[in-house]
């Protein structure tokens, strides 16, 4: 990708598919502008330029065209991983490459079963999304192999659609001891090794924590009275 491209990914402060497309650019050393809105106050040249009416969004303007728009975070790191200098992000051998992406879809059911779980205000549905989490996370640990990452030393796109999946129970973790990494143990590695990324660390703000917080409160979540 040349100097002459500007990229700029709009976000939302809390969004997890905004993440990864985030990780994926901090990985391969890009230079891009990130522009965040608030979702339940959309301005109107987002909802001109977004189909769906979601983020994340890369705007893509290159030197002498019409500004291209990309949506769909899964699109948009693969645009990412096409175009961009740096490290791979995806395996060479085309049957493994096929399986990252499985299971980069594989994180969008853990992603809702989170959002039950965050916004269940009554104990039952809350129960059933935690035992959905705890479900797939083993089965997520018959697919690793010895780590750190999902498939060994180099991090991939897989890993980065993993993070933010990861990084809500840096919060939960402290609420209420929610035992769905019980019976996971590559899996807990697994999410250290993640964390720990300076990427994945990169990929939201300094309030993330407090912007999280404040939406359990709204939801009155089920998880704060655990933790009281």
């Amino acid at each position: 990708m040349t100097a002459s491209v500007k990229l700029t990914l709009v976000s939302h402060a809390l969004c997890p598919y905004v993440q990864r497309a985030a990780i994926a650019l901090l990985e391969k050393g890009a230079a891009f502008e990130r522009v965040t809105i608030d979702l339940s106050d959309k301005p109107g040249w987002f909802e001109d330029i977004s189909p769906l009416g979601k983020v994340p969004l890369l705007r893509v303007r290159r030197e002498n065209e019409t500004e291209a728009v990309l949506f769909e975070s899964s699109v948009i790191c693969e645009y990412i991983e096409e175009t961009q200098a740096g490290p791979s992000l995806h395996p060479d051998d085309p049957l493994e490459r096929a399986r990252h992406r499985a299971w980069m879809e594989f994180t969008s059911a853990a992603l809702g079963d989170i959002w039950r779980l965050e916004t269940a205000s009554e104990a039952e549905p809350f129960a059933a999304a935690r035992q959905a989490l705890a479900a797939k996370f083993i089965r997520i640990e018959a697919a690793l192999g010895e780590g750190p990452y999902f498939s060994g030393d180099w991090f991939r796109l897989v890993d980065a659609a993993f993070a933010p999946v990861f990084r809500y129970f840096d919060l939960f973790d402290g609420l209420a001891d929610l035992r769905v990494f019980e019976g996971a143990p590559k899996v807990r590695a697994w999410r250290q090794a993640v964390s720990a990324r300076p990427s994945v660390k990169a990929a939201v703000g300094a309030d993330y924590p407090d912007l999280l917080f404040a939406f359990l409160r709204r939801h009155d979540a089920h998880l704060l009275k655990l933790a009281a």
